[in-house]
């Protein structure tokens, strides 16, 4: 029995996770939930899985949640705060921790978990997106692993070779005779959009995902097809794969998740109908597979399975994504945090769907950061980043 740690309890991936325990007891026991401040759903899953440990991000939070515990007689042990979450992260008893923590605040306690020697399930991107090097090479010198649970990068390891999948990122693609990793895309809402057309777009329209029920951020960066951009970099640490390694499609149909295409001209795909349990369930249960009550995918139902290349111009975000990769770490920490702040302002009407992209390179163009070093280093970067994001978003408001 697997013994499990999620950071993101309350949250899709940590909700679809536990449904996928709930369904397999037999196979895996809740050690401890960890969450935001929504301490309603954190009730009803300590009620349901009576985990040994719950924490919340704050203490007011974690105060409500203890006495509604005790009222209810359920043995939880409450904790709160930063360093709390990282300690439950690195539990000892612990066998995987599901990284479900959205935005930077899940960094430290994946380095923990980390450094603790476990075995990493990640949907959290930040973790890659603003400290692949430094996580990296902590993976490699503490002996934990990490499963991708977004369905693209999963899908692609699903199809790897196995002494890939047990050397994420340090095993050589060429070496296992792979030539190309292919990230499909959706294209969002507006991939049949001209550029002129996207100005005007609302936040209602842009969170209107065609295939996936999202959370409104990651909708909008599926939008402006940002998000594929930050999956590239997750790609390129994860599969220690050089930029020539990657291509990207657009898959409107969403059912091709990714693809790895082999030096004999054979391409291995991973198909099936866009639901996240599928990816979840395969992290979990790696490198076996269990059964799950997710709809079979029928290929005879479907009319058409389409490719076609990105345009650049039409969503530039994509673009500037693959390039930042390329200008060094400081350069995706300024990015990822950048984006975040534009994307809230235009999620509130502050400002345009294209003005989002516009802030962006601006942003990153006109901001000079050294290298990190560490982890501080990092979220000093982010922190100065977002404060020069918001004096923009206020300049374009005025």
């Amino acid at each position: 029995m697997k013994k499990i740690t999620i950071l993101g309890s309350t949250g899709s991936i940590g909700i679809s996770t536990l449904s996928i325990i709930q369904k397999n007891r037999n196979l895996f026991k809740v050690v401890a939930l960890v969450a935001n401040t929504n301490i309603s759903t954190m009730l009803q899953q300590c009620e349901l899985f009576s985990p040994d440990w719950a924490a919340m991000r704050d203490e007011k939070s974690a105060h409500i949640l203890s006495k509604k515990l005790k009222h209810r007689k359920i043995k939880t042990q409450v904790l709160f705060g930063e360093k709390d979450i990282c300690i439950l992260a690195s539990l000892q008893e612990t066998d995987q921790v599901i990284s479900a923590i959205v935005g930077v605040a899940g960094l430290l306690p994946t380095l923990s978990a980390i450094y603790a020697g476990k075995t990493i399930l990640l949907a959290n991107k930040e973790s890659l997106i603003t400290c692949g090097h430094l996580f990296m090479k902590a993976i490699a010198s503490s002996g934990a692993k990490i499963i991708p649970i977004d369905s693209e990068h999963n899908a692609i390891f699903q199809v790897l070779p196995l002494d890939i999948q047990k050397n994420l990122g340090v095993a050589s693609l060429k070496k296992n005779n792979i030539k190309n990793l292919i990230l499909t895309a959706s294209g969002g809402p507006f991939y049949k959009f001209s550029s002129s057309d996207l100005s005007g777009v609302t936040p209602d329209q842009a969170c209107s995902h065609p295939n996936w029920f999202m959370g409104k951020k990651i909708s909008v960066d599926s939008a402006t097809m940002m998000n594929k951009g930050l999956e590239y970099a997750e790609a390129r640490w994860l599969f220690n794969a050089s930029g020539s390694e990657i291509k990207i499609l657009i898959h409107p149909e969403s059912i091709v998740h990714s693809m790895v295409q082999y030096c004999d001209g054979s391409l291995l795909a991973q198909l099936s109908v866009p639901d996240i349990r599928i990816s979840i369930s395969y992290a979990m249960s790696w490198p076996d597979r269990i059964h799950t009550e997710v709809n079979f995918l029928s290929l005879s139902q479907i009319n058409n399975l389409s490719f076609f290349e990105p345009d650049f111009v039409q969503f530039p975000c994509l673009k500037l994504a693959i390039d930042s990769f390329s200008q060094g770490q400081s350069a995706m920490i300024v990015l990822n945090a950048v984006n975040e702040v534009a994307v809230s302002a235009f999620l509130n009407s502050r400002i345009s769907f294209t003005e989002i992209y516009e802030i962006n390179i601006e942003i990153l163009m006109s901001s000079c950061f050294s290298e990190p070093d560490c982890i501080q280093d990092i979220l000093e970067i982010d922190r100065k980043a977002r404060i020069l994001a918001q004096k923009k978003v206020l300049s374009l408001v005025v």
